[in-house]
């Protein structure tokens, strides 16, 4: 029997729904990706770590998705399985009256409603970013002079050998737009995180306001994996690439926005090929014309 055979029962076996050949394009927000060998749906804790188990022993790689906002996926597709946890890990609770637990396939936008639901601030500055709870946690995500190691205090996860364990404080390693389980390995299940008592009305105001500029500057009408480029040392991407002449620049169905020039977008049938070649270009331009080196936020998978 084959290795993904094996794995795709044992993840049956546990509960799991399991598909084959499953087209990524419709999990990332980019609409980019090919085929995922398999793609197993986990709901419970003790599935996943049977899942995890298994995978390693049979050396099939695995991949969690959170909401595929800041993924770039092959036109190939991805090798071995992916891992969308549902059910147990898009639960939120409240441990005490400003302290949140919140399962790491959560969206941010429901951990955001949850905690303005509760009268808790602390967390506005993420709401309208597409991503899942733990995906924020992978890369620290921020907005608008916020970040989520403001308000983090601890998570847990689950290891490539099965354990579960956690991080709190500084064991995280969180900077900008990275964090331990970018080296570790270790899969995250779930977030802590610590607010302040707040005014409903008033959180609720700096929320859409935040949300009112962010789909007056950004191309939020369409499909993209967020911004594509980190933000330089004392510099802006989205401005250099603008200042170098390259806003509405295109390579097939992907194009620089006309809107922020941080984004790339997909205009209708952009491949994976269409937006590395992109990102070639505006790298090697703004390279060019200004000596600074962009790095790529957005991850690129195979």
């Amino acid at each position: 029997m084959e290795k993904l055979e094996i794995l795709k029962r044992t993840a049956q076996n546990v509960g799991c729904e399991v598909i084959e050949n499953e087209q990524m394009s419709r999990h990332t927000t980019f609409q980019i990706g090919g085929p995922a060998d398999l793609f197993i749906t986990v709901s419970n804790i003790i599935a996943l770590k049977d899942v995890i188990k298994a995978a390693g022993a049979l050396g099939i790689p695995l991949l969690p998705l959170g909401n595929g906002s800041n993924l770039l996926v092959s036109d190939d597709g991805i090798r071995g399985a992916v891992l969308n946890l549902n059910g147990d890990f898009r639960k939120i609770s409240l441990a005490d009256p400003v302290t949140i637990n919140c399962g790491a396939g959560a969206t941010l936008a429901s951990l955001c409603n949850f905690a303005r639901k509760n009268s808790l601030s602390g967390l506005e500055f993420a709401w309208g970013i597409p991503g899942s709870a733990g995906g924020a946690v992978f890369m620290d995500a921020g907005a608008y002079d916020g970040q989520l190691s403001d308000v983090l205090f601890s998570t847990t996860h689950v290891t490539r050998s099965g354990r579960t364990g956690f991080l709190m404080g500084e064991e995280m390693e969180l900077g900008y737009r990275s964090s331990a389980y970018q080296t570790n390995g270790c899969l995250i299940t779930s977030l802590v995180v610590r607010l302040k008592k707040g005014n409903q009305e008033q959180i609720s105001m700096q929320m859409e306001e935040l949300l009112k500029r962010r789909k007056a500057k950004q191309p939020v009408e369409l499909p993209s994996a967020g911004s594509t480029f980190k933000r330089p040392e004392g510099h802006f991407a989205g401005t250099l690439i603008e200042q170098c002449g390259l806003k509405g620049a295109r390579v097939g169905g992907a194009m620089v926005s006309e809107k922020h020039a941080g984004f790339i977008v997909n205009m209708g049938g952009a491949t994976c090929t269409d937006v590395l070649s992109l990102i070639e270009e505006i790298q090697k331009t703004v390279l060019q014309q200004t000596g600074i080196s962009l790095e790529c936020e957005v991850r690129y998978l195979s």
